[in-house]
């Protein structure tokens, strides 16, 4: 079979197969980029069932770009609380302010120009620019990667840069022009319920004869990606310290993980380490130890994070004062606690050993 028809054969059966097995989502009815981009951002790196409460919590919050150009950064990332990689929620934020900014609230209509936009990607741009405006743009992600690396045997290693022109090219080849949106949405969902990357429908695929995966019983080796990620492992000492019926929290600084989220009293230490040596280092001072949990093990994309959880009363206000000082904290009581933006292992242990409920 031909290139060009093989081409043909792929997109024509895949629209077909789209037209009935199509999921039905909330931003699939509009051509509001306001709202595509918006789910774009939030689906990143998240399953669609978790992501669509997201989705409806910022629509709800933030029914307009306007209203989530002039939200508090803390606002923002609070309703993201739970759905990690929070630089994708900060420059959500900022992306609003942007287009607020240098386009009157209006989203720019061409490809190149949603590129220039604050945490707007190739990927981002292509399905704006499809979804809202019809343009002919490919997206091109993890999905899109091995329906096509399987059905046209493509084994350039998906983990190397230079592999996502092949793609790129690959997808911009099969995209019709006066039905881009739909194409585009349909390789997603195609990827995602039908090619998925183990135990994938293939008996009831329409694809299935002529794909070269399948033919060449390649499925398992396809797509190609070599390159391991290295997961760096720390070790977290947390120190939560309370005087009466406040806590003492801290917003996390720039540079690391959680950037903007709020964290106990931390103790850092590069091996696991007892409930007695993280002590040491307040040298005995007025303070009761209620309770200790952990380690903890939280993992995140690269790092790996051993948390351990030391409950201190503290006896007077002038020593809270000093600890609050030295750790660089400030001081909250639930109500307040509950409002902050925090990493979801904070909101776990919060709610499992700070403020249950038997």
């Amino acid at each position: 079979m031909g290139e060009h028809k093989n081409n043909q054969v792929f997109t024509n059966q895949l629209l077909k197969w789209y037209d009935t097995e199509k999921r039905e989502l909330p931003w699939r009815n509009t051509k509001d980029p306001y709202r595509i981009w918006l789910s774009e951002i939030i689906l990143q790196q998240t399953r669609i069932q978790q992501g669509l409460p997201y989705y409806n919590r910022f629509i709800s919050a933030f029914p307009n770009i306007e209203a989530l150009a002039e939200a508090a950064e803390e606002h923002v990332l609070r309703l993201w609380q739970g759905l990690g990689y929070y630089s994708r929620a900060r420059n959500l934020h900022a992306c609003a302010q942007q287009i607020v900014a240098a386009y009157n609230g209006q989203f720019p209509k061409t490809y190149e120009q949603l590129l220039d936009l604050k945490g707007i990607g190739k990927y981002t741009a292509a399905a704006i620019s499809s979804f809202a405006f019809d343009k002919a743009h490919a997206v091109v992600d993890g999905n899109v990667f091995r329906v096509l690396s399987r059905y046209f045997g493509i084994t350039d290693d998906i983990s190397e840069s230079r592999s996502f022109k092949v793609f790129e090219s690959k997808a911009n080849a099969l995209i019709p022009q006066d039905d881009a949106a739909n194409f585009n949405q349909a390789i997603m969902d195609f990827g995602a319920i039908q090619c998925k990357p183990k135990q994938p429908h293939c008996a009831l695929c329409p694809l299935s004869s002529s794909c070269f995966a399948y033919n060449k019983g390649m499925i398992a080796e396809l797509p190609v990606k070599s390159k391991k990620i290295k997961v760096r492992k720390r070790y977290f000492n947390y120190l939560v310290i309370s005087y009466q019926d406040h806590y003492l929290l801290k917003a996390r600084g720039p540079k690391d993980i959680w950037q903007g989220l709020y964290d106990f009293a931390l103790v850092e230490s590069p091996t696991s380490q007892s409930v007695e040596s993280t002590l040491k280092m307040l040298n005995n001072r007025n303070l009761i130890m209620e309770d200790s949990l952990g380690p903890v093990k939280h993992v995140l994309s690269h790092q790996q994070i051993f948390a351990q959880f030391i409950a201190l009363k503290v006896q007077d206000f002038d020593t809270f004062e000093l600890l609050k000082k030295e750790f660089d904290c400030a001081a909250f009581n639930a109500d307040q606690i509950d409002t902050l933006p925090k990493p979801i292992l904070i909101e776990n242990y919060l709610k499992e050993a700070v403020f249950s409920v038997d």
